[in-house]
């Protein structure tokens, strides 16, 4: 199951944005030069806020922006394209909906709801047009802000439960990469408690699409409900056909699942903030330098820490732990990018100096990031 016939309008005629294009050429993914990529499958107790765009109110917007400035090109490894999806583009994709009640399918107050949250909001993508208009709004934000490199998570294992065709999907959310002014990678998830059988399709898909935008394979979903030793034959394969390999951990459970993550040879480690109750895992991801893709207002509005003042993200990083931060779900969370940084700064003491150190982390630890 391969997909043929990548192109690129190169420079010459104009495309549908009115940018001038020539001659076609492949896409040429791997070096990250961009262009409209066309792919043929063969066969073819209270709620938590959301929405809200940052994620405090008194950040102003001249602060983001003087932030952001200040930074300078930014990349993003840990972020969910469904888990993107604003308002806005939803009155986009069905002008039935109303924000009343996108509001309500939105509001959790814990982790499992967050779930039933981002299973509405997948079930709402309904055809390869929606998840590609959601990638090109997400694509503009980022852009917006100053991120020219991002890995993207797309949850292939979810868009296989709902009986989707993922290729023609993949087609054209990739077509949007190639459009977009940044650099885009993607990494493809499978949802862990659905079980190792439901996962090889999506692995396979994966490897498949090696040289063509995707990156990494990743696990997600419920921690408990998919033991990371479950797929440690998928991992190890899915590394010889290619594909590097993320995996969340010890975001709702402990730090035995960061270890089991790591055993199976994770790289790279969604979340992971209960590495800090093990002085041993700490020293080992110090030592080997794996870094944790940290999330804080995630884990604050899902309930993974009990408030702001309780996450581990400053005590990691004084341990010599790596740490990227990211937005994992911004639409849900009501965060941004910068407010993450932002948050890092006010909430956590980090420096000036220190974020700039994780700016540089956010290209270090990328698969395919060279700046």
């Amino acid at each position: 199951m391969s997909l043929v016939g990548v192109t690129r309008i190169a420079e010459g005629e104009k495309n549908e944005d009115g940018a001038k294009n020539g001659d076609r050429q492949l896409c040429p993914l791997a070096s990250g030069v961009r262009g409209f990529a066309k792919i043929v499958a063969p066969g073819t107790e209270k709620s938590v806020p959301i929405f809200r765009g940052v994620v405090n109110s008194r950040i102003s917007a001249m602060g983001l922006q003087a932030i952001m400035s200040a930074m300078g090109p930014v990349a993003e490894l840990h972020l969910h394209l469904e888990g993107s999806v604003e308002v806005e583009t939803f009155l986009e994709l069905d002008p039935a909906l109303t924000r009343e009640e996108i509001a309500r399918a939105t509001a959790y107050i814990d982790f499992e709801g967050f779930i039933q949250s981002y299973i509405w909001v997948n079930k709402k993508l309904q055809s390869p047009g929606h998840y590609a208009l959601a990638a090109r709004r997400l694509f503009e934000r980022l852009a917006a802000e100053g991120v020219v490199y991002a890995e993207v998570t797309i949850s292939a294992g979810v868009i296989l439960w709902k009986q989707q065709d993922f290729l023609p999907i993949y087609e054209a959310v990739q077509r949007e990469a190639c459009l977009s002014k940044i650099r885009v990678r993607w990494i493809l998830d499978a949802t862990r408690q659905f079980g190792v059988h439901a996962a090889k399709p999506v692995f396979d898909l994966a490897a498949e699409l090696v040289n063509q935008g995707v990156v990494a394979i990743g696990l997600g979903g419920f921690e408990g409900g998919g033991p990371a030793r479950w797929y440690a034959d998928l991992f190890k394969e899915a590394r010889d056909r290619g594909l590097r390999l993320v995996c969340h951990a010890g975001e709702t459970t402990d730090a035995g699942s960061v270890w089991e993550a790591l055993e199976i040879g994770a790289e790279r480690i969604g979340h992971g903030i209960r590495a800090i109750d093990d002085p041993l895992l700490v020293a080992h991801l110090k030592e080997k330098n794996i870094p944790l893709e940290i999330c804080i207002t995630s884990n604050v509005r899902t309930g993974a820490v009990g408030s702001m003042k309780d996450h581990p993200v400053r005590r990691l990083y004084d341990a010599g732990v790596p740490i990227i931060l990211n937005t994992d779900d911004p639409a849900l969370f009501g965060c941004t990018l910068t407010s993450e940084y932002e948050v890092a700064r006010r909430e956590f003491g980090f420096t000036e100096e220190e974020i700039e150190g994780l700016v540089r982390n956010s290209f270090s630890f990328a698969f395919d990031g060279g700046r």
